[in-house]
């Protein structure tokens, strides 16, 4: 085998972190591993080495070099002999997604009306497992170290999209997705309990909104409501994320949140009026 596999019984059982993880016999593990290697890249680590895909994936040198140049020979990646990294190419992969989605297109209009109101990055994402996933966003200055984009991925656990997404789920879902969780802390701050995660849930259930005070990252705070669709479903939810320099938690609630519910609400109009449906969006 090339990677930390082993086989069982009713066919390949992976290794995650935790152990093995039996996918069942239907798992096509070379599938698998090919799309590990372009996971492997991302803004902080735009170019790799052959070494360091191989680290990051769990897969052999000899694997991974076989992966990369397959990818390359596809056009997902290109090199200059020694760093790989991806090619625009990619973004063929995720179109086909994208493509069929509107909810994006109707917000982004609202969006671009309420940072220009509010002179603040606003942003809206949806729910994938535990992870927020950004599908729109208007950006005034950046206040992060990571650069958020289209496509860029959270923790729900400790982001104010997040909590009113988590808030939102159906009890049994929410069980199973805190299930799943590593409720892991990127801040001091960061709620890491789940009996206090879940009172934060509730408290987000009864208001209608959530706030973050820098359980992200440092220095960061936001706000967020939820962005329902015609039958009253939660699909995605909206923000405002501001420094903690220039905003208090006071400021967010009092000067942020009663713009942000409006544009929330007008979003929400136009996707009652287009017949818009984002179901395809909370998969």
């Amino acid at each position: 085998m090339d990677g930390p596999v082993d086989r069982g019984v009713d066919g390949p059982v992976d290794r995650d972190v935790d152990g093995p993880v039996d996918r069942g016999p239907d798992h096509v593990q070379s599938l698998a591993r090919g799309l590990s290697v372009i996971r492997a890249f991302g803004a902080a680590t735009p170019e790799l080495t052959l070494s360091e895909v191989a680290r990051a994936t769990g897969l052999t040198r000899a694997a991974a070099r076989r992966f990369l140049l397959t990818l390359v020979d596809l056009g997902y990646v290109r090199t200059d002999g020694r760093l790989f990294a991806l090619s625009p190419r990619v973004l063929e992969l995720g179109y086909a997604y994208l493509s069929g989605l509107s909810l994006p297109e109707v917000a982004e209009p609202h969006l671009e009306r309420l940072v220009a109101e509010v002179h603040e990055s606003a942003s809206v994402a949806v729910l994938d497992g535990e992870d927020i996933v950004y599908v729109a966003r208007v950006a005034t200055t950046r206040i992060m170290r990571v650069t958020i984009a289209i496509g860029t991925r959270f923790p729900a656990h400790c982001t104010s999209m997040g909590r009113v997404l988590l808030a939102a789920l159906p009890p049994e879902e929410l069980d199973a997705c805190l299930g799943r969780a590593g409720l892991r802390g990127f801040t001091p701050r960061t709620v890491t309990e789940p009996a206090a995660l879940r009172a934060e849930l509730d408290g987000v259930r009864a208001r209608g909104w959530a706030v973050v005070d820098q359980e992200l990252e440092e220095g960061l705070r936001s706000v967020a409501v939820p962005v329902r669709e015609r039958s009253g479903r939660v699909v995605a939810a909206m923000n405002i994320s501001s420094h903690a320099s220039r905003t208090t938690v006071e400021s967010l609630q009092r000067d942020l949140l009663p713009p942000l519910l409006a544009a929330a609400a007008r979003v929400e109009s136009d996707l009652r009026a287009t017949g818009v449906r984002g179901g395809a969006l909370s998969r």
